[in-house]
């Protein structure tokens, strides 16, 4: 089992930045992908970004070049970068594992980003 915590959530203004945390604990494999993932009111969870335990990364058009997704391998921990932050960011985000066939989420951290 792994078990994927995450932290840094909050109200932020437009134009601002964030940084969110996830803590993975558990059975963790020496290869994985780790991701973000967010899920806005009324509308499908999509992804933000992913990492490899390799390090190559993949981010959605919509964040590129705002957000940096990254990861420590030490401390098992992944995180997400956040500047340059819009309205249209605001959602309901998951941290989110996939190693051997399995996936794992956390339980989210709320961003809203409003005036």
């Amino acid at each position: 089992q792994v078990q994927l915590v995450e932290s840094g959530g909050g109200l932020v203004q437009p134009g601002g930045s964030l940084r969110l945390s996830c803590a993975a604990s558990g059975s963790l494999r020496d290869r994985n992908v780790m991701g973000w993932y967010r899920q806005a009111p009324g509308k499908q969870r999509e992804l933000v970004a992913v990492i490899t335990s390799g390090g190559s990364t993949n981010y959605a058009d919509s964040v590129r070049g705002r957000f940096t997704i990254s990861r420590d391998s030490t401390k098992n921990t992944l995180y997400l970068q956040m500047n340059s932050l819009k309205p249209a960011d605001t959602a309901v985000y998951y941290c989110n594992l996939g190693q051997w066939g399995l996936q794992y989420w956390g339980q989210g951290t709320q961003v809203t980003v409003s005036s």
